[in-house]
């Protein structure tokens, strides 16, 4: 049961208290009725500042254009109406402003901050990282320069360097709650797990209530086995919001990883009354409902999941093995059919569609899924089993011992193996050599014997095999 991806923490960002719609009105009866001078250069940064902070960016940037033309030599208005033009996604405008604002200050690393900024929302990102070393040589402990240039590496997948510039921040600082953000986010993907825990605890006693870093350490926690603990993290984010589907999702995933069926279901329920459409969610409940042989109901989750990624086969493939499981193999194999259209190459889907043919009777069909499956995996000796015996029983003999042996080379102590290659030797009149298989099948599991009286009646009585089937 795969897990969700982590949240980078802008995946949900946290805002300050937005303002009240009466604020906004009276700053604009303000304007309007004169008591703030739109002449004056002053009044007017005031004015774009209040819009800017308040994510009025259209108001603002009016403002600031009235700004420039009072003083269009203004590196700072330059910088100001860039930064708008980066909030209203207008990146190329922003870059311009900035152009224009290092024109004007070449020595400001703000401004290649803010640029720096800019480039990375372009997926520009190596640009983005050369201007915020231009930052940094004009301030080196320029905490913010260091802190962007950490998310553009991280962009680029390049964590280590990433992990070394969050060190920095953190020796300059070692209270900038986000660095110790990121640098275990870094950590989590270089498969450093325990370090990656340590500095989410370590931004969560600076910041105890974001919900994204609850959930991404839970999230290593689980990786690392530590699922209760996982839980207890995926516990702590939805206390913070409880609308959080995904660590919903990935709590009944822990939960399902304990052998904890009935939990894990609730989790999954709670993600779809948020989330009445997510996939991974149907899936994960049909599995733990096959888990519990709830096999209709787990057909209904499977279902649902189809109906929103016809292309999902791991849910055919789900489907089909419930099908089997109520001895309905002509709906097992369509679905096994159905799932391997969308992945030709997964050894257990085709190990699946065989037993489902040979079920049916469909022998010759089940001989070519075999090969399939050993095709793709020929470490498999059950797999090797059940296609020798196949061959077996269609009289192809030789081809049946070379399979067997193919499985009791590969695991010495599987005794179905031993018993089909006794079996294909006393069909072939190889008594001497089918003794030895038999001896060794029973060996292993004396249980095969009573199978052996019922399949080979006659030959109970003869006194090799009479000595051979005593208890």
């Amino acid at each position: 049961m795969a897990d969700l991806d982590r949240f980078d923490d802008d995946d949900l960002p946290r805002r300050s208290d937005e303002p009240s719609d009466d604020d906004l009105k009276n700053f604009r009866e303000s304007i309007k009725n004169g008591s703030r001078d739109i002449n004056n250069p002053e009044a007017l940064e005031e004015i774009i500042q209040f819009y800017f902070e308040h994510e009025e960016y259209e108001e603002a940037l009016r403002f600031a254009e009235r700004l420039l033309s009072f003083q269009p030599f203004n590196s700072d208005a330059w910088q100001q109406k860039g930064m708008i033009f980066n909030n209203l996604f207008r990146y190329e405008e922003a870059l311009e402003s900035y152009e224009k604002a290092l024109s004007l200050n070449p020595t400001d690393s703000e401004i290649y901050i803010n640029r720096g900024i800019t480039l990375d929302n372009l997926n520009r990102v190596k640009e983005s990282l050369l201007s915020f070393e231009k930052a940094l040589e004009l301030d080196p402990f320029n905490e913010e320069a260091l802190f962007h240039k950490g998310l553009s590496l991280e962009k680029e997948e390049e964590f280590e360097e990433a992990t070394r510039t969050f060190r920095k921040i953190l020796s300059l600082n070692a209270d900038h709650k986000d660095a110790w953000y990121e640098l275990a986010y870094c950590l989590d993907f270089m498969d450093k797990l325990d370090e990656s825990v340590k500095s989410y605890d370590e931004h969560l006693n600076r910041d105890p209530y974001n919900f994204n870093a609850w959930y991404n350490r839970g999230i290593v926690l689980n990786r690392k086995g530590a699922y209760e603990r996982s839980i207890q993290s995926y516990e702590m984010a939805l206390a913070i919001n409880e609308k959080f589907p995904s660590a919903w999702y990935n709590m009944g995933n822990a939960y399902a990883n304990l052998g904890k069926l009935d939990d894990a279901i609730n989790c999954y329920k709670v993600t779809l009354k948020h989330e009445s459409s997510d996939v991974p969610a149907w899936h994960n409940l049909g599995n733990a409902y096959e888990e519990l042989a709830r096999y209709e109901d787990a057909i209904f989750c499977f279902t649902n999941a189809i109906k929103y990624d016809n292309n999902h086969y791991e849910s055919y493939f789900g489907r089909g093995c419930c099908w089997d499981a109520l001895n309905k193999p002509k709906k097992a194999l369509a679905d096994y059919k159905k799932a391997l259209t969308l992945c030709n190459d997964y050894p257990e889907l085709w190990y699946a569609r065989a037993d489902a043919e040979y079920n049916l009777g469909k022998l010759d069909d089940s001989l070519e899924s075999y090969k399939m499956v050993l095709k793709l995996d020929a470490s498999n000796a059950e797999a090797w089993y059940d296609y020798g015996d196949t061959l077996g029983e269609v009289g192809m003999f030789f081809k049946a011992l070379e399979a067997l042996e193919e499985s009791i080379k590969l695991s010495p102590k599987f005794a179905p193996s031993y018993y089909s290659q006794g079996k294909v030797l006393l069909l072939l009149g190889d008594k001497e050599r089918a003794i030895e298989s038999l001896k060794t099948a029973f060996e292993i599991d004396p249980e095969l014997r009573q199978l052996f009286k019922s399949e080979f009646p006659g030959f109970s009585g003869s006194r090799a095999f009479s000595r051979l089937l005593k208890r």
